[in-house]
């Protein structure tokens, strides 16, 4: 299946040749800060072949390793996030992805960093759990 996807203004443009994703939400504290909301919603998809070039700024993450947030400098719209403890996978920000697919197929299949998750959020029914990483 083909992904595609952009920022808000259009200036950055992606495309992902993939067989499946990972659909994901992450509520780690990172993730809250870079959107102002209580979680992101992911495709988690292979890193080889997606090459972006554009804007980012690192952190690091509560696992101790890098989190790199891409993001367009002209729109500010967060694209995608490449995370030293995944390195053969690159995190699509669901919103940024064309045709509908920010349902991500209408079903999360985990959700990261539970321990983060605001206390009025619930688990999802179906999901794997993880407290954290590593």
């Amino acid at each position: 299946m083909m992904l595609t996807g952009s920022c808000m203004c259009g200036g950055i443009i992606y495309s992902a040749e993939v067989e499946n994703y990972i659909s994901a939400l992450c509520h780690c504290t990172d993730c809250q800060k870079w959107t102002g909301g209580a979680f992101t919603s992911n495709a988690v998809v292979p890193r080889a072949g997606f090459k972006v070039t554009t804007a980012s700024y690192d952190t690091t993450g509560a696992s101790g390793k890098v989190n790199k947030h891409f993001f367009c400098p002209t729109c500010g719209s967060g694209l995608f996030t490449e995370l030293e403890i995944m390195p053969e996978m690159t995190c699509i920000k669901a919103g940024s992805l064309d045709n509908g697919e920010a349902s991500l197929g209408g079903k999360i299949e985990i959700e990261f960093y539970v321990k983060d998750r605001p206390h009025y959020l619930r688990a999802l029914d179906g999901a794997k759990q993880e407290p954290a990483f590593g």
